[in-house]
């Protein structure tokens, strides 16, 4: 009789036991998801790197280059921790609604009635475009006086002034090097040379400001100026050469129809 006792009490001992384990089984799952969402909470916690950057250095292409570089790593960087996000986010989706069948099915419930498992963070999981990086400006700021500058030198071609607008917009050239106004400040050095009646400095400026900033658009104006400047000097197969450069270079610019005027008037083949 105590052996039969013993008997039934271990049959219905048994599923207990059985679900005391898948319960623990359970707990131990969510333990081990609670510590990924943690650890996946302090990668995305700013770890105070961004402060240890170095200022940009060099001229302004090469401060625009090292700006380029930066976003296409950050990009780069942003897609991977996207991805990775993604990957823990589904897994983890999974998992829990794996665990909420398991329960269920240990409690006896109805198992059709679950449902499909709301993502892990309450959205569902979507690819995140990126976003469209600022546009990197041709130019930087201007420096404290830089624009004061160079409007006096302004003033000083518009008031007669020629030497001494010259003589300002080489200065500014010297005094802002890689200024977004210098392929201006030369192309104005060399018109303000030219109203004072030197051609071969006006030449020089004018070739200093095509050659600095040959995609500014500055730059077919002051070709064509040079080769107006060379045809005074008595070079004119130089002349014809640089008027036919504005043609070839910059074919969409309202200099060509004034180049191809000046062609044809010089008599250039």
């Amino acid at each position: 009789m105590r052996f039969l006792l013993i008997s039934l009490c271990l049959l219905v001992a048994a599923p207990a036991a059985a679900q005391d384990s898948s319960l623990a089984d359970i707990r131990a799952e969510l333990g081990v998801l609670n510590a990924e969402i943690a650890r996946l909470k302090s990668e995305l916690s700013p770890s105070g790197g961004a402060a240890q950057t170095a200022p940009l250095a060099g001229d302004t292409l090469q401060r625009i280059d090292a700006i380029e570089a930066g976003l296409t790593r950050l990009n780069s960087k942003a897609e991977e921790l996207e991805n990775r996000i993604n990957r823990v986010v589904t897994d983890g989706t999974n998992r829990i609604g794996d665990l909420e069948f398991r329960l269920v099915e240990l409690e006896g419930g109805d198992l059709g009635a679950i449902g499909e498992t709301p993502a892990l963070g309450g959205e569902a999981v979507t690819s995140i475009a990126p976003q469209a990086a600022e546009p990197v400006t041709d130019a930087p700021e201007l420096a404290i006086g830089e624009q004061l500058d160079y409007e006096r030198a302004q003033e000083a071609l518009a008031q007669g002034d020629f030497l001494g607008a010259a003589e300002k917009f080489a200065t500014f050239t010297q005094s802002y090097p890689g200024s977004p106004l210098e392929a201006d400040a030369n192309f104005f050095r060399g018109e303000a040379f030219e109203k004072a009646g030197n051609n071969q400095e006006a030449a020089r400026a004018y070739l200093e400001s095509f050659s600095g900033s040959p995609s500014s658009t500055r730059a077919p104006d002051a070709l064509l100026r040079l080769g107006l400047s060379l045809d005074a000097l008595g070079q004119r197969r130089e002349a014809c050469l640089m008027l036919q450069e504005v043609v070839n270079r910059y074919p969409g610019s309202p200099q060509v129809a004034d180049a191809a005027q000046s062609r044809a008037t010089l008599g250039c083949t």
